[in-house]
């Protein structure tokens, strides 16, 4: 039964074959493996061709057997959706106003206190209050530059490097 290695082969047989295509053909001899339509030999054989092709004629060689519908659609490119950033949703300028004012409360405690010589656990207060606040900081101000990211590509990958 011929597949899509066919049309491959009279377009841009003669072309050589990226990483990318090679990867790609392997991916396929895999899903040919795993529903049974290649033994391990075959298979192990034909992976081992695909990661040694130079063309794409070589490789569409390796795939004219098999059933088109084998053929997946290719992931986007260059990252899996799931695998692109995406902001929370939390809103990084409210946490870390609140966190400011809950700071701010704290130092007013401890510097305001009427027995402050007598509450030792002050300074710790005082420096668990600072962890607490930079965290918020750290992790609003990353929030807000993934969002910006996200609202200047409008979702798009960036674009390739130049070869």
């Amino acid at each position: 039964m011929a597949g899509q290695g066919d049309e491959t082969t009279a377009g841009r047989g003669h072309l050589r074959a990226s990483h990318a295509d090679r990867d790609g053909i392997a991916g396929i001899l895999k899903a040919a493996f795993v529903q049974g339509m290649l033994d391990q030999g075959e298979f192990t054989l034909r992976v081992g061709q695909a990661l040694t092709a130079r063309t794409h004629a070589d490789l569409a060689a390796l795939t004219a057997d098999l059933p088109a519908d084998l053929y997946a659609d290719p992931p986007p490119w260059p990252w899996p959706a799931r695998a692109r950033l995406q902001p929370s949703g939390l809103r990084p300028r409210r946490w870390i106003a609140v966190a400011t004012v809950l700071y701010a409360a704290v130092w007013a405690y401890v510097l305001l206190a009427p027995n402050r010589g007598g509450y030792p656990a002050a300074p710790m207060l005082v420096i668990g209050g600072f962890c607490a606040y930079l965290s918020v900081w750290v992790i609003g101000l990353g929030e807000m530059v993934l969002d910006r990211q996200v609202r200047r590509s409008a979702g798009h990958p960036p674009p390739s490097p130049a070869p």
